[in-house]
């Protein structure tokens, strides 16, 4: 049996960009999320927590807390645009390497914006071989620089989101050098079927982010064409156990894969009042601890 260690990110704090007024202060996200119980994060939007790795770690160590991974956006699909994305995935990766991280979270840009227009064309086979080729070579360089691993995370009105489209993009890419990063809510959100991807792609299942999807706010943001943007302030992202997919099922298969992997907790809230987190993040974690056998905390 492998085990599935929890954590917790910004995300689940309502945060989605660097600055932000409506947004969680970073040091009241640290306090809240290790009062809440977890001992693992992820860095979110590059520049919400401190960049100067010294600070970071002396804030991060005098709350017991520990870094998985970074997190960053690519658009490697677009002609010419490997420099603009190198320049923002190494920042993110260098500060998760010094913060002793082992995995790099790269999510690809949109498709649609966020009142539901099309703001690109989707990418057709030959687009997707050429992306998949680029960020095969994304990991490969992140792994020779830095030593993380870079796990690719399917996003909804994302140039990677159907399920489709997700095996399709790992079809086009290298498993040494890129894997995927399971969010359960994502692949829910676009139909997708998580157990389906654990069962068929084992061995690229490396890193996951747990979430759940409200399948009535869900139903209604398809009838109406919305983006995500508006579906989450809808509340489309839901509290554990309220929403699909059924977690212990995805907990089991994944710790069934005899593998030990990270499973950050994100639901997204963006914005949402300041004292909402706290209390969903502690009902979280104790729904996830009872479930039991290859879960930690």
């Amino acid at each position: 049996m492998g085990e599935v260690k929890v954590g917790s990110a910004p995300d689940s704090w309502g945060v989605w960009f660097a600055n932000d007024d409506r947004q969680t202060p970073w040091e009241r996200f640290l306090d809240e999320v290790a009062a809440a119980g977890y001992t693992r994060i992820e860095l979110g939007p590059y520049g919400y927590l401190p960049t100067d790795p010294s600070r970071l770690k002396e804030e991060l160590d005098k709350r017991g807390l520990e870094v998985t991974a970074g997190t960053i956006f690519e658009h490697l699909h677009r002609p010419d645009s490997w420099e603009s994305t190198w320049r923002d995935v190494s920042a993110a990766a260098e500060l998760a390497a010094a913060m002793g991280a082992r995995h790099l979270v790269v999510i690809p840009s949109m498709w649609r914006g966020s009142n539901g227009e099309v703001v690109e064309p989707r990418l057709d086979h030959g687009g997707q071989a050429r992306h998949g080729h680029q960020v095969t070579e994304l990991g490969r360089r992140i792994a020779a620089e830095y030593g993380l691993k870079t796990q690719f995370h399917p996003h909804a009105d994302g140039h990677v989101d159907s399920q489709e489209t997700v095996e399709r993009f790992l079809a086009e890419t290298d498993g040494e050098h890129v894997n995927l990063c399971l969010d359960t809510g994502h692949i829910s959100y676009c139909g997708g079927d998580n157990l389906q991807l654990i069962q068929q792609y084992p061995e690229r299942i490396g890193y996951v982010h747990l979430k759940q999807v409200d399948p009535v706010v869900l139903a209604a943001v398809q009838e109406e064409g919305l983006g995500f943007d508006e579906a989450v302030k809808r509340g489309v992202m839901c509290e554990p156990p309220l929403g699909i997919p059924e977690l212990p099922p995805v907990l089991d298969a994944l710790t069934g894969l005899d593998a030990d992997l990270f499973a950050i907790v994100e639901q997204d809230m963006y914005p949402c009042p300041p004292d909402v987190p706290l209390p969903i993040a502690e009902r979280t974690l104790s729904y996830l601890r009872s479930h039991g056998g290859g879960v930690s905390a």
